[in-house]
């Protein structure tokens, strides 16, 4: 299973949120290319990389850090936040992302998520499939929708979608352990590269993650808060 640690940028500098609450900011550090570094320097080799100020803006705003970051470390990164066009995925793509993550166009515009799709190819879009109550929710976890959350991955994965990343909102950033139960369910009823990510908070969540079949697992906060260390994670790898 592949182990991804998050670097969430707010103003250029590392962050994380509570329940994606950004009343909840809470600075990490000014220089996420220290961080990056880090990650690296312990043996890690993914790296999940979230503009939130895109996200909250509906443009990209950080496309500099992502160029640092690709440009001064050899971090396999997929990148999001803010990606509302077909431009923003190119250009993402040409700042070093190896793959690019939108959940909002795929909720409220799914034709053009496909157009994406169709145009980069299964191995460099990634669906973000958020959910609250198990309803998908997108715009920075602003927007809910009514969609399922299984049958909504289920529905994109036979228009081509390989890779999804699924966030229990309820979970993200409560360091109370994922919603395994959750995913094994997504993983019974569908034939995807499962990405897990929220509230991931020990060692022992990742081997469960890893036993049901998840392809990957976003760690963030646990890492900042000292719950896990990289060279933990980094054993692993």
């Amino acid at each position: 299973m592949r182990i991804i640690v998050a670097i969430d940028i707010i103003g250029g500098k590392c962050v994380r949120l509570t329940r994606g609450d950004f009343n909840t900011k809470k600075i990490y550090n000014e220089d996420p290319l220290e961080v990056a570094l880090k990650i690296e320097d312990n043996g890690i080799n993914y790296l999940h990389l979230v503009d939130l100020d895109g996200a909250k803006n509906k443009k990209v705003e950080n496309i500099k850090v992502l160029e640092k970051i690709a440009w001064k470390t050899k971090l396999k990164i997929d990148f999001g936040g803010g990606l509302r066009s077909y431009d923003d995925l190119i250009t993402s793509l040409n700042a070093g992302a190896r793959q690019v993550t939108t959940g909002s166009v795929a909720v409220t515009t799914p034709h053009i998520f496909i157009e994406w799709l169709t145009k980069l190819g299964q191995e460099k879009l990634i669906l973000g499939a958020d959910c609250i109550d198990r309803k998908v929710s997108g715009g920075a976890w602003l927007e809910n929708s009514d969609k399922e959350i299984i049958s909504y991955i289920s529905d994109y994965k036979s228009k081509g979608v390989k890779y999804t990343i699924c966030t229990d909102i309820k979970k993200d950033g409560m360091l109370q352990g994922p919603s395994t139960n959750l995913y094994k369910e997504i993983l019974e009823k569908v034939n995807i590269k499962l990405i897990a990510s929220g509230g991931i908070t020990s060692i022992k969540d990742i081997h469960d993650l890893t036993k049901i079949g998840c392809e990957g697992a976003i760690i963030g906060k646990a890492v900042y808060e000292g719950k896990i260390t990289l060279k933990e994670l980094g054993n692993l790898c």
